[in-house]
């Protein structure tokens, strides 16, 4: 049974960010491939969205209710909540995820 990937407005405003970011320094072409790769990972959650890790940065304080998976160098944060999966956090695992994370999922 496929389960429906959906995507929080903060979510969304990260990965316009992203693609933004990319188009202003780097090649607009590697926005769309990056984009792609991305939608590729959203593919893959709407199969399988209990094969994610815990965010170890959730873990250490004993939360269980979010998974994350990669799509190199991001990652992806997101909960699984009947036959949805809600995606609340796409940023680039180099950032200080400890912070993004307390201040989007811990203090909303």
């Amino acid at each position: 049974m496929a389960f429906l990937v959906q995507l929080t407005d903060d979510s969304t405003r990260d990965l316009e960010e992203i693609c933004d970011y990319i188009d202003r320094h780097d090649e607009p072409s590697r926005a769309d491939s990056v984009l792609e790769q991305i939608e590729k990972a959203f593919s893959n959650l709407a199969e399988y969205p209990e094969r994610g890790n815990y965010p170890a940065e959730l873990l250490d304080i004993g939360i269980r209710e979010y998974r994350e998976i990669f799509s190199r160098p991001y990652r992806i944060i997101y909960r699984v909540m009947e036959n949805n999966v809600y995606v609340l956090l796409i940023a680039d695992g180099r950032r200080d995820i400890q912070t993004l994370l307390q201040r989007r999922l811990l203090w909303a």
